[in-house]
């Protein structure tokens, strides 16, 4: 099970950590992703960290998120800043079906999906 909280309001410029806390798995066996969902579009990938421990990110985040796990709490982290309006969306934490696979960043690798949490940027 994947629980994402850490949504909410934040203004243009600023900052927000969403966390995704799994139980059942183990983090670090897998290549933990985060997706999101604006309103009238489709789910698309946001960043991955690999159980081998790199990472990979969507063109319209890199530079500005940060995904990282902490191996103790078994969560893993999306430090999202410098936002804009048009990161506000759903976001989800997703996992593939097995370990120590490396699914390409699409909602169609991704087996176990978080129930999501809202993000809202004002301008």
């Amino acid at each position: 099970q994947l629980q994402a909280s850490g949504g909410g309001l934040a203004q243009a410029g600023g900052s927000l950590r969403l966390s995704c806390a799994a139980s059942g798995r183990t983090v670090s066996s897998y290549d933990m992703g985060w997706f999101r969902q604006a309103p009238g579009k489709e789910r698309e990938f946001v960043a991955a960290l690999r159980w081998s421990d790199s990472t990979v990110y969507a063109d319209s985040v890199k530079g500005r998120f940060t995904i990282s796990r902490s191996n103790a709490k078994n969560t893993v982290y999306l430090q999202m800043n410098s936002l804009k309006p048009e990161d506000t969306a759903v976001y989800y934490c997703a996992a593939p079906r097995d370990q120590y696979s490396s699914p390409q960043p699409n909602t169609s690798e991704y087996h176990y999906w978080g129930h999501g949490t809202q993000v809202t940027v004002s301008s």
